[in-house]
């Protein structure tokens, strides 16, 4: 029988609830969830009789909890750090939902422990694992398309005011839109290409909604392999009107998705080619346009990371996202806030 990593989960509502928990933990081959932790008492009682588990209210109590492994930090941004460290204080590996930390330092010292307390760390870009994109990115790495050329990759939505809603508070979210969603567009982007971010242009604005977090972002990067990517990013715009596209292009086609950024593990995309044809005495060659729909192998975002992390514990195997991951992508966000603020580049890396 094989071995499963038992989990523990903090901040049993939101994300945890509606898809980490019922479509990653609970599926998996490799994993198990032992107990969850909420400090809303109805939410965490629900939670765990739901999926016959032990509940909690105080993260300490679920911390201390001897069978668990490896905890998946689901809480609001600004609980991520302290959260993380005494998880690893107690010895359990960590998945930590994006983003990692709010700080840099933050980032770096979550790091440092899981190294010297020999735990794994990963950070929650789910999207990573969707079908598309590990297609998209296996005809980069074969040269279907060409030499990169540019990204565009859209996740956008409505968010009004809430009371209370921790996004909307820059100390709790650490910014608005861009944060929140483009730091998922912007680490599909250098997964695809294969290629980190080497200089960074941002505009963020508060356009519609009445809170301190901007609420309309666009990001413009270039990568090391020269590239060009570009995020957008919004909580002003009706969710129907947002395709949340990816269109990936190159010197001898492109791939243009919809649907395949977000939360499903489902979408659809096309790729446009040019295939190389002999004609007439087979002495000349043109260039032929063409078009076909890319087949991938439907599996669950969720599910797969899931299983992919509790692999990298249970065979000691790198994490396929990992920590320094997370650290890199929030490199990338504070300087596109910088950017924004300073209405300059900001250069990462010469």
């Amino acid at each position: 029988m094989n071995k499963k990593l038992k989990w523990g989960v903090i901040g049993a509502g939101g994300i945890a609830y509606r898809r980490t928990i019922p479509e990653g933990i609970i599926p998996a081959r490799n994993a198990t969830l032992i107990a969850v932790m909420d400090v809303n008492k109805e939410v965490a009682k629900k939670v765990g009789e739901e999926f016959g588990v032990k509940w909690y209210t105080k993260e300490k109590d679920l911390i201390k909890e001897p069978d668990i492994e490896a905890v998946y930090i689901a809480t609001p941004a600004y609980l991520h750090f302290s959260q993380a460290i005494e998880c690893l204080k107690a010895n359990k590996h960590v998945l930590i939902e994006k983003p990692m930390a709010l700080k840099i330092d933050q980032c770096h010292k979550i790091i440092q422990l899981g190294k010297y307390r020999n735990l794994k760390i990963g950070v929650d870009f789910m999207m990573r694992f969707h079908g598309v994109h590990e297609k998209i990115k296996e005809m980069i790495k074969e040269g279907k398309l060409g030499r990169p050329v540019m990204a565009r990759a859209q996740l956008s939505c409505w968010y009004p005011k809430i009371k209370g809603a921790w996004r909307q508070i820059p100390k709790f979210g650490g910014g608005g839109s861009l944060i929140d969603m483009g730091s998922h567009c912007i680490d599909i982007i250098e997964f695809i290409f294969g290629s980190k971010v080497k200089e960074v242009f941002c505009f963020a604005e508060t356009v519609v909604q009445k809170y301190s977090v901007e609420d309309t972002a666009i990001m413009t990067v270039k990568l090391k392999n020269g590239a060009i990517g570009i995020v957008d990013a919004c909580f002003s715009i009706p969710d129907n009107s947002s395709l949340n596209v990816l269109e990936i292009y190159g010197s001898k086609g492109s791939v243009l998705a919809k649907g395949t950024i977000g939360q499903s593990s489902k979408g659809e995309a096309i790729a446009y080619l040019e295939k190389k044809q002999k004609i007439y005495d087979a002495k000349q060659i043109r260039e032929v346009s063409y078009k076909e729909e890319i087949k991938f192998s439907p599996k669950n975002i969720y599910l797969s990371q899931i299983e992919s992390f509790s692999d990298a514990v249970l065979k000691n195997k790198k994490v396929l996202v990992s920590g320094e991951d997370g650290l890199w992508n929030q490199k990338i966000i504070e300087a596109a806030y910088k950017s924004a603020k300073e209405k300059k580049v900001i250069v990462l890396m010469d």
